[in-house]
């Protein structure tokens, strides 16, 4: 199953440069015929997203005097382990694919538990 979806990630980040080279023909051919170059890029993507969470919640707690977490915290965290996780699947990453899956369904969780508390208020 790992391999059938690592492959299909990986025909989907060759499909993403060729669409990329189409829009921007600078950039190296390689990304038309090589797979990791695009899924290095899109996992340090998932890395920079997943940093970001704490960068706003650091950020909100200084403004606030107190610790906060801010609704964009969750937000991030599913976009970046999200990407993490589709990036942990094509290198069929058993610890990163466990992990991230189960982070996911936590910050899906927590934002399902903030927007119930919403309604009934």
């Amino acid at each position: 199953m790992l391999d059938g979806l690592s492959f299909i990630i990986g025909e989907t980040a060759l499909l993403l440069g060729r669409g990329l080279l189409t829009v921007m023909p600078f950039l190296p051919d390689s990304l038309a015929t090589r797979p990791e170059q695009l899924m290095i890029i899109i996992g340090f993507a998932g890395q920079g997203l997943f940093a970001m969470r704490f960068i706003i919640q650091w950020l909100k707690s200084e403004g606030e005097g107190r610790s906060v977490i801010p609704l964009a915290f969750w937000y991030f965290s599913i976009g970046g382990g999200l990407v993490l996780f589709l990036y942990a699947l094509w290198r069929k990453d058993p610890v990163i694919i466990c992990g991230q899956g189960l982070g996911l369904f936590i910050y899906l969780r927590n934002l399902y538990l903030i927007y119930r508390e919403r309604r009934q208020a």
